[in-house]
């Protein structure tokens, strides 16, 4: 298998002539001019809603399933405010303590109404400098929003719309885990991870590949242990050597967990199981085979990753989908942003797209160009935040389809990847990382083309992020 084959109340002081009042409380209700409106997505996927939809002030403010209303769209002006119907995002009786309530309360300008959201998702109260918090840590429809001490945990992790137009961008990777090239146990002769470490400085690999076992139940390739096997000790021995692994998920044959599974619970169950297993701090879902086109998957496969985000705070999510030479199609992504999940970053794999004779390294730029505007247009993000979200999985060597790629395009990528700032970049497969000693391909354990050993791993290697 050479391929991989695949987010109060203060009243106006009244001193005022009447016309004088009226013109001040007017543009005070009016929305900021540069300001941006969606949802506001939190714990559990849920968004932050306007109890019964009623404008009348005091009205809580609750997490609830995510539907479309008006209730739920929340502008973010540039003067600190969060709105919705046409009114302001306020602390009940202009508290600064832990557990005062959220409430909707016509905009005064006062300081209990402004609100900064931060790199890591959290919507800061300007005067008591707490969260908007999630009472009670739990993801159940009409549980009310607080202000809390921050602490960084789910319940205080949101998604917004930007003041500046777009959504918050997912948080930037740093630059050892974001370069994390695959390395598959299945068959030939893996490398020793310790070798490749030592020989380019790489620190994390993409583990391949998570399967079921037939019904939802995770197994290296669908039939070696989860733990105590050589998988395990590929884990042990990255880890001594200072780095860590991304488990890979599905992959281009096998049972897949996602169809597999029957619920979205079932699912996320299953994700969990290895995650626990071996303290994970990433995973990769890789999304290339038939049994993804189906829409029923798709959105057990959105649900459940939006259960892991919410269960454990911090862990990344990269999804990694195939592409043609303009870009990915969108369908996945659209049915991600709509229902409230955002990744870490959305890989495509720039390969086995008919692009023979042709050079890979532009093409592959070609198509991260169409990806970041499928996220422009799904999240709403800008260009840099779209960069920021998203990822390269290359190839090394001659692909599946007699297609070329060099280390000469393999430092084109690097080059676009630095310059973007890319959340993730990654190729199939270490194993392949050699000269061939004979004719290619030679069980999936060298590249087909002109290089020394590692060669394209010390060229990713040196991203800096």
């Amino acid at each position: 298998m050479s391929r991989r084959s695949l987010v109060h109340s203060t009243a106006l002081r009244t001193a005022l002539a009447t016309a004088v009042l009226a013109l001040s409380a007017s543009a005070l209700s009016a929305a900021p001019a540069a300001a941006a409106t969606g949802t506001i997505t939190g714990l559990g996927g849920k968004c932050l809603d306007v109890a019964g939809a009623s404008s009348t002030n005091g009205t809580a403010v609750q997490i609830y399933d995510c539907n479309g209303t008006a209730a739920q769209q929340w502008t973010r002006g540039s003067d600190g405010t969060i709105r919705a119907l046409g009114k302001c995002l306020d602390v009940t009786g202009n508290s600064t303590t832990d557990g005062a309530k959220l409430q909707l309360w016509d905009c005064a300008g006062s300081t209990n109404q402004k609100w900064t959201v931060s790199s890591a998702g959290a919507i800061i109260g300007t005067q008591s400098n707490k969260c908007a918090d999630v009472t009670g840590n739990t993801s159940a429809n009409a549980t009310p929003v607080q202000i809390w001490t921050c602490g960084g945990s789910a319940n205080q992790k949101w998604t917004a719309p930007a003041a500046d137009g777009g959504t918050t961008p997912p948080p930037t990777t740093s630059a050892p885990m974001a370069v994390a090239p695959y390395i598959y146990n299945g068959w030939g002769s893996p490398p020793s991870p310790t070798t490749v470490m030592n020989a380019t400085g790489v620190k994390w690999f993409t583990l391949a590949f998570v399967l079921s076992n037939g019904y939802c139940n995770p197994q290296w390739d669908g039939g070696r242990a989860l733990t105590g096997g050589v998988d395990q000790t590929t884990i042990n021995t990255v880890r001594a050597g200072g780095g860590d692994v991304i488990p890979s998920f599905g992959g281009y044959s096998g049972n897949k967990l996602e169809s597999s599974c029957s619920s979205a619970s079932e699912l996320a169950a299953a994700y969990q199981k290895v995650i626990t297993a071996y303290g994970l701090k990433a995973i990769d879902i890789d999304i290339e085979a038939d049994a993804y086109s189906n829409t029923t998957v798709q959105q057990r496969t959105v649900d459940a990753l939006k259960t892991v985000k919410a269960n454990n705070p911090g862990i990344k999510v990269y999804v990694t989908i195939g592409t043609g030479q303009s870009g990915p199609d969108t369908g996945l992504i659209n049915r991600a942003a709509s229902s409230g999940l955002t990744v870490d970053g959305w890989t495509i794999m720039p390969f086995d797209f008919g692009g023979a004779g042709q050079n890979m390294g532009t093409l592959t730029l070609q198509a991260a160009e169409g990806l970041k505007t499928a996220l422009k247009n799904a999240y709403g993000y800008t260009d840099d935040q779209a960069y920021r979200g998203m990822g390269i999985s290359s190839m090394n060597g001659i692909t599946d389809v007699n297609e070329t790629v060099t280390p000469a395009n393999f430092e084109t990528i690097l080059a676009y990847a630095q310059q973007h700032h890319l959340a993730r970049l990654t190729f199939w497969s270490v194993n392949r990382d050699r000269p061939c000693s004979g004719s290619y391909p030679n069980d999936d354990t060298c590249s087909g083309v002109s290089q020394t050993a590692w060669q394209f791993t010390s060229i990713f290697a040196r991203y800096t992020g």
